[in-house]
């Protein structure tokens, strides 16, 4: 049997005094990730591993979370094509920072973590301006 992977972690927007900004903001991430493939249609990234609360008081104080999780076969020797696919869909959405955990059988768990430079990212700016880092936890045995 193939080693799993494990992929999760969750992409912050930031708090703003203007709550139609806010809304605003919420309604187009949602229009992007809903716009991603569902089913078997997704290679890497699809509709159903993301979620978020909608309504403010519904787990939504100031702060747009969006959670995602997926279990993959051994996505770690396509790593690079996961994040390219990822990077992407960080350029669609308004975001302050992201996180991502990769846990493998045979090489631990990593750690990715995106912020943008200003503090914000707005699709508007184009080309994704970020600072990523990237922690190992442990090793497989083997």
């Amino acid at each position: 049997m193939e080693s799993e992977s494990i992929v999760y972690g969750c992409i912050r927007d930031w708090p703003s005094d203007s709550p139609a900004e806010c809304r605003l903001r919420r309604e187009i991430n949602r229009q992007v990730l809903d716009a991603l493939p569902a089913g078997d249609a997704w290679p890497f990234l699809g509709r159903e591993m993301f979620a978020f609360c909608r309504q403010p008081g519904d787990g939504l104080y100031q702060t747009q979370v969006i959670h995602f999780g997926a279990s993959y076969q051994a996505v770690e020797y396509e790593w690079s094509l996961w994040i390219e696919q990822f990077e992407a869909l960080l350029k669609r959405l308004y975001w302050a920072s992201a996180v991502v955990h990769l846990e493998t059988e045979l090489n631990g768990t990593h750690t990715f973590r995106w912020e943008s430079d200003n503090g914000l990212h707005s699709p508007e700016e184009g080309e994704l301006r970020v600072r990523c880092a990237w922690e190992r936890e442990g090793g497989g045995r083997g």
